[in-house]
């Protein structure tokens, strides 16, 4: 398969060709990742200070809901949270779009599906290792990819 077929099938940069958007990107998402808890962990504090600390008492509860908050209207806005901002990465669709809201949210459903049991976390660590544009699980079934950020 040449490149141009590869590209109109996929969409998303050819990991042969133009490496450069897949360089370092397993290392910056976990930067990312713990940019984000960071935000959301201190979001969530706010949160119990604002609600005279009743949002405390449902600490999962409350942090999941800023955590859905937090990451779905930053994807859906810009296609990164700000902690792969921060990182220089953003997620791209099968077509190599930015992410649009409905994608947003089936790739919320599949990071909380492998986040929420061990096995499927590891396979997505280990999926992000050894695949050719360093998808997780939910980006393999999606299609998707994180890639550094076009100059």
């Amino acid at each position: 398969m040449s490149y141009l077929d590869d590209r109109a099938r996929s969409g998303l940069p050819d990991p042969y060709h133009e490496p450069q958007f897949y360089d370092g990107v397993v290392v910056k998402r976990a930067f990312a990742w713990l940019v984000d808890l960071l935000l959301v962990t201190f979001a969530t504090f706010l949160l119990g200070i604002l609600t005279l600390s009743l949002a405390w008492f449902f600490w999962p509860l409350a942090f999941l809901f800023v955590e859905v908050i937090y990451r779905v209207s930053t994807v859906a806005n810009q296609s990164a949270t700000w902690g792969m901002r921060l990182m220089g990465i953003e997620l791209r669709d099968h077509h190599g779009r930015r992410f649009d809201g409905g994608t947003t949210v089936l790739h919320l459903i599949g990071y909380y599906a492998s986040i929420s049991f061990v096995l499927p976390a590891l396979a997505s660590v280990v999926a992000m290792l050894v695949t050719d544009r360093r998808q997780g699980l939910t980006d393999l079934l999606l299609g998707s990819a994180a890639i550094n950020r076009p100059a």
